[in-house]
């Protein structure tokens, strides 16, 4: 009996692979004049997922993109003060003689009297009170920030665009992501040129 060997079909190594993904558009200015003008026409233009990056701090940069006060002061405080009044149950539970059946248990503590001092002595409280308000609001200041920047973050699109490199010398440039949903590659391409861009790049995932 003969017997037939079906070829392997062959698969052009070009068809194999993926398309890269477009991550964004950029568009590259030559003053922080020209790219603090240009991030007021993207924030009218209602663009929400977009950022400026500049070699230094442009003042006015944030209310020209209508970036909102960043609530990480207030959790900072909160924090602070939930260190705070940690600090003064836990000494205060410390030195106490028994606690309250609201406590759900009968405890007591360590009611040593030392230098005559009072068991409940806010002035002998204060060193921890201080450093555990202060740890608890530098360490939620800490990741707070991390957490809100997407950090820590090994690798992002933006540095493997040779034009961006510029971006720590002398150059400026507004980013609009591909999920922002205003976003279409020719109509935002064309909008970024008549706000002023002198130069207009795809970056890829």
């Amino acid at each position: 009996m003969t017997t037939f060997e079906t070829p392997t079909p062959t698969v052009d190594p070009a068809e194999t692979t993926e398309t890269p993904k477009l991550h964004a558009l950029i568009a590259e200015f030559e003053t922080p004049g020209e790219v603090l003008k240009a991030a007021e026409k993207v924030r009218e233009a209602g663009y929400r997922w977009w950022d400026c990056c500049t070699p230094f701090p442009v003042h006015g940069m944030d209310g020209a993109m209508g970036i909102k006060p960043t609530i990480l002061p207030v959790m900072v405080f909160f924090a602070g003060l939930a260190g705070l009044i940690s600090a003064f149950v836990l000494q205060a539970f410390t030195n106490s003689t028994g606690m309250s059946i609201w406590a759900l248990v009968w405890v007591t503590g360590y009611p040593y009297l030392i230098s005559g001092k009072p068991l409940l002595s806010i002035p002998a409280f204060i060193p921890v009170m201080f450093e555990l308000t202060i740890l608890f609001a530098a360490l939620t200041c800490v990741f707070g920030m991390f957490g809100m920047n997407g950090l820590p973050r090994l690798h992002h699109p933006l540095l493997a665009n040779d034009r961006f490199r510029r971006v720590t010398d002398d150059r400026f440039y507004i980013v609009i992501e591909a999920r922002d949903p205003k976003f279409f590659r020719s109509r935002t391409e064309a909008f970024l040129g008549s706000i002023g861009a002198v130069a207009v790049e795809e970056v890829q995932d």
